[in-house]
């Protein structure tokens, strides 16, 4: 694992709410060393998003914004998450 994929695993870990440090971290833990780098990229700008906002988005509450949605929906399939 790279020093940027353990800094975002890290992160995805580390976050605001419990409920998305179970969701992003196990994530994280899996996806991060299989990631291109321009889904590195983007997994460290959803990372800076609201954690209100990804988990709204993780449980299908609210549609995921377009750039995130493919990502969005891969984290809720490895999340359990049905109906996302």
């Amino acid at each position: 694992m790279t020093e940027r994929e353990k800094m975002l695993r890290m992160r995805a870990w580390r976050r605001g709410i419990r409920e998305m440090d179970l969701i992003l971290g196990p994530f994280a833990d899996t996806a991060l060393p299989d990631m291109a780098e321009a889904d590195l990229d983007l997994f460290a700008q959803l990372l800076g998003e609201n954690d209100h906002d990804l988990y709204a988005w993780v449980t299908g509450a609210q549609p995921a914004p377009g750039p995130y949605a493919a990502l969005i929906a891969r984290i809720a399939r490895h999340a359990g998450v049905t109906g996302a």
